[in-house]
C-alpha cells in the first residue's frame, strides 16, 4: 500500500534574510582623526543561552556614519525567539582580539524586531557615555526559489483497467520519489476531468530553483488501500507548466491511456515576510482560564499557585508573548479572563479584563504577568469553561480591520475541557473568514481530547452543515514540553509548536481575500 500523504517539511518553511548594517553619530575615540568602526554580530544559542560570534563587517576608516558593505545571511523562523547582538568597535591596529580596541556601543535585539520594523533604528548602549550614536539594521528576504504557484487542470482519455469495468482514477505527482500532490479519485470513469489544484512552484524544482524530472502516475482507487497502477509518464517542470499538452500513459511498456494537461496557470505568490515587512501588524490578545478546576491559588498543587517558581500559566505566557511582542509596535496586549466571579458583587464573568480596570491593555510580557498575579487574590475561581465569549470578543475587533493591514492572534490558556463546545465551534467557524488565528495551550494533566476536534488539521471544522473557511486553531498540551526538561529550552519548543501555523494561516487569509502586501498594487489570485 502506497502512502500518498504529502506534508511540507520544516526546511521548506525556513526563510533566509540578508542583514545590512549602518550606524550614525558614533563616538569619536581618535584624537587626530575619526574612529575606524567595525561591527561584530553575535547570535544567542537556543539551548545554552550563550552568545556566539556570527561574523564581522569590514573596517571603515575615519567615519562616524559608516555604511557597512558586509552582509549577513540568517535563517529566519517566526516561531522562534532569535536573539542577536551587534557590537561596534574602533579598530586601532591589526589585532583580531576585540578587547584590544575601543568599544563604541552595542545593541541587543531579536531578528523578529528587525524584520517587523522594515528599518530597525535604535540607540547604541555604552556603559560610560550618554550619547553614543545609533545602529540601523535592514532585513531583506533572500530566496532562490520562485514566489509562484501553478494552477493545474488535468483530464484523461481511455484509461484502461479491464474490458468489463471502469476505473476509479486519481493522479499523483512525484519529485525525486517524494510525493508532492494527490488528486481526488473520480468514480467509475475512463475519461475523467479532475478539479483544478494548485502546487507551489518550489515543489516542482530543486532547492536552487532549477528544473528537475517529475513523475505523474494514474492509479485506480480501492477502498482497502491497495490501489492499482494504471500508468505513468515522466516530464519536467518546464513541460508541465506549458499547456495544453497530451501525454501517453505507459504501463509495462504498453500504452494505457492519455493524460491531458488542459491548463497550467502560473501566479505570483507572497510570503509571510512580504506582509510583515510590508507593514502588516500582528495583534495578540491573551485569554486566561480562572475556573475552579485549576485549584485554589493558595494551595500547593494548584495550577495558579503563587510559590517560589513561576506558575505553568506564567511560563506559557513568557514563552509565547516574548516572541509575539516583537511584532507589535506598542507592545500593548489586551488580557482577558474567563470563568471567575469578580469583585465587588461576585458576578460570574467569561470575558473580563484581567488588570481589573476599564482598559484591558498590559505593557509587554512583564505587564501581562503582573496583571495576572495581581488579579488572582482579588477574584473567586469558579466556572464553567466557556471559550465562545473571548473568541467573539477578538473576532469583533478583527472584523473592523479586515483589509489586510492587521492580523489578530488569540492565545487561550486553559486547564480543562470546554463547557460550551457548540458555541465555541460556532464562534470559530464565524471567525474563520476573519484575519485571526487561535492558539490554545492546555495547562495541567486534564483530558484535552476535545481540543483536537477544534484543531482541525485533518479536515475543516464543521457544525450543523456549516464549515470553517480555513483552519485557524492550533492546540498544544503544555505537559508535552515541560516534563523534567530544561525550562528555557522547553519554553522555546512550546512557542515553536504553538506559533508554527500562524504564518500559513495569515497567508491563507490574505490569499482568500486577494490582499497583496502593502505597496503592491495587483491582487493575489
Amino acid at each position: 500500500m502506497t502512502n500518498f500523504k504529502y506534508e511540507a517539511t520544516s526546511q521548506e518553511l525556513v526563510v533566509e534574510v540578508e542583514l545590512t548594517i549602518s550606524a550614525k553619530c558614533l563616538l569619536n575615540k581618535d584624537v587626530i582623526s575619526k574612529s575606524d568602526p567595525m561591527c561584530v554580530v553575535y547570535i544567542q544559542l537556543p539551548k545554552s543561552q550563550t552568545w556566539q560570534e556570527y561574523g564581522r563587517t569590514e573596517i571603515i576608516k575615519n567615519n562616524l556614519n559608516p555604511e557597512f558593505a558586509t552582509k549577513f545571511l540568517i535563517d529566519y523562523r517566526f516561531e522562534e525567539l532569535q536573539k542577536l547582538k551587534f557590537k561596534i568597535y574602533d579598530i586601532d591596529g591589526a589585532s583580531t582580539v576585540l578587547d584590544n580596541h575601543d568599544f563604541l556601543g552595542e545593541v541587543e535585539c531579536s531578528l523578529g524586531q528587525i524584520v517587523s520594523s522594515g528599518k530597525y533604528v535604535v540607540a547604541l548602549h555604552h556603559p560610560s557615555f550618554k550619547s553614543k550614536g545609533q545602529l540601523c539594521v535592514q532585513a531583506e528576504e533572500i530566496s532562490g526559489l520562485p514566489k509562484e504557484e501553478v494552477v493545474f487542470l488535468f483530464s484523461a482519455q481511455d484509461l484502461k483497467k479491464s474490458f468489463f469495468s471502469k476505473p476509479d482514477p486519481f493522479l499523483v505527482i512525484y519529485k525525486d520519489s517524494n510525493l508532492i500532490h494527490r488528486t481526488i479519485f473520480m468514480k467509475n470513469n475512463r475519461n475523467p476531468q479532475w478539479p483544478k489544484f494548485t502546487i507551489p512552484m518550489r515543489a516542482l524544482c530543486d532547492k536552487n530553483g532549477q528544473d528537475v524530472k517529475l513523475l505523474l502516475q494514474s492509479w485506480n482507487h480501492n477502498e482497502n488501500g491497495k490501489h492499482k497502477l494504471l500508468g505513468e509518464v515522466h516530464f519536467t517542470r518546464q513541460t508541465i507548466c506549458n499547456a495544453p499538452q497530451t501525454f501517453n500513459l505507459n504501463k509495462k511498456g504498453k500504452n494505457s491511456g492519455k493524460i491531458i494537461l488542459k491548463e497550467s496557470v502560473v501566479n505570483r505568490t507572497h510570503t509571510f515576510l512580504d506582509y510583515i515587512m510590508g507593514g502588516t501588524k500582528l495583534n495578540c490578545t491573551i485569554a486566561i482560564d480562572f475556573t475552579a478546576s485549576n485549584g485554589h491559588p493558595n494551595t500547593v498543587g494548584s495550577l495558579h499557585y503563587m510559590g517560589p517558581s513561576p506558575t505553568l500559566y506564567e511560563q506559557a505566557l513568557q514563552s509565547v508573548v516574548s516572541i509575539i511582542q516583537d511584532y507589535d509596535s506598542d507592545k500593548q496586549f489586551p488580557v482577558l479572563g474567563f470563568g471567575a466571579k469578580l469583585p465587588p458583587d461576585g458576578i460570574l464573568s467569561h470575558e473580563f479584563f484581567v488588570n481589573l480596570t476599564s482598559s484591558p491593555f498590559c505593557a509587554g510580557v512583564e505587564g501581562v504577568i503582573h496583571a495576572y498575579r495581581c488579579c488572582l487574590p482579588a477574584i473567586q475561581l469558579h466556572g464553567p469553561t466557556n471559550f465562545a465569549p473571548v473568541i467573539n470578543h477578538v473576532a469583533g475587533f478583527s472584523a473592523t480591520y479586515s483589509n489586510g493591514d492587521q492580523y489578530f492572534i488569540l492565545l487561550i490558556l486553559t486547564d480543562g475541557a470546554i463547557s460550551d463546545m457548540h458555541d465555541t465551534k460556532e464562534a470559530i467557524i464565524a471567525a474563520s473568514h476573519l484575519p485571526i488565528s487561535i492558539i490554545i495551550v492546555g495547562i495541567g494533566n486534564a483530558d484535552f481530547s476535545s481540543m483536537n476536534e477544534l484543531d482541525s488539521d485533518n479536515g475543516r471544522l464543521s457544525l450543523n452543515g456549516k464549515y470553517a473557511s480555513r483552519d485557524i486553531v492550533q492546540f498544544v498540551p503544555f505537559r508535552n514540553f515541560f516534563n523534567g526538561s530544561d525550562s528555557n529550552y522547553a519554553s522555546q519548543e512550546l512557542a515553536k509548536a504553538l506559533l508554527a501555523e500562524v504564518p500559513t494561516q495569515l497567508l491563507g487569509f490574505m490569499k482568500s481575500k486577494g490582499f497583496p502586501p502593502k505597496g503592491e498594487g495587483s491582487n493575489l489570485i
